[in-house]
């Protein structure tokens, strides 16, 4: 066989073996970084008791803007009693907040937290409760997400809520996430909640 044969050749198994690897990426891509159809989780599941659990450890800013321009946090319900409450009891938001890999806002969007608070507390203390899915858009758990269901202290340093849950490479997830209030504005309502997660999943 001749160089140039051999070159020939050379090339189209290069080709051949492209082709390959991009048809088996096409159904990662299509859902982000994991194949989330019922073929690919029904095949997870079976494979699941040959797994290993492991901790990873998650540290980014939720941006909550009230009273912006355009708003993350809404206000959709309230009691006919919130007003008068010191706690404002009753008055339920539903946010869309961008997470970001530092502080500023204009730092990188790795996600959305998205989910509803409602106050849920009629003492003195103002707590809510808190339902959210941490979305992740970016990097290698782009497509997936954590469920997180709790109470959400709104005057103590640390809020701890629990994962319940996950999708993605999140799945059958469970963990903690610490909340703590980074910057706040008594005016505008807005603020910047520093999080640290520490989540079990396969």
């Amino acid at each position: 066989m001749d160089k140039i044969s051999m070159k020939m050749k050379t090339t189209q198994l290069i080709a051949i073996l492209w082709w390959v690897v991009a048809m088996m990426a096409l159904p990662i891509l299509a859902h982000g970084s994991i194949d989330q159809s019922p073929a690919a989780v029904k095949k997870w599941f079976k494979e699941l008791r040959h797994a290993k659990e492991k901790l990873t450890e998650l540290h980014f800013y939720v941006h909550d803007r009230v009273t912006a321009e355009s708003p993350t946090s809404v206000l959709v319900a309230q009691a006919n009693s919130t007003s008068k409450s010191p706690t404002m009891f009753g008055a339920t938001y539903v946010f869309d907040d961008p997470m970001t890999l530092g502080p500023e806002p204009s730092s990188k969007i790795i996600g959305h937290a998205n989910g509803i608070t409602s106050s849920a507390s009629k003492e003195e203390d103002a707590s809510q409760i808190g339902i959210m899915n941490l979305v992740f858009n970016d990097g290698k758990f782009n497509g997936s997400s954590l469920s997180v269901l709790g109470d959400y202290p709104f005057f103590q340093k640390y809020k701890e809520m629990p994962i319940v849950g996950g999708s993605g490479a999140f799945r059958l997830a469970r963990g903690i996430v610490t909340a703590i209030i980074h910057t706040y504005n008594d005016t505008t309502q807005n603020e910047i909640i520093d999080f640290h997660v520490l989540v079990l999943h396969y």
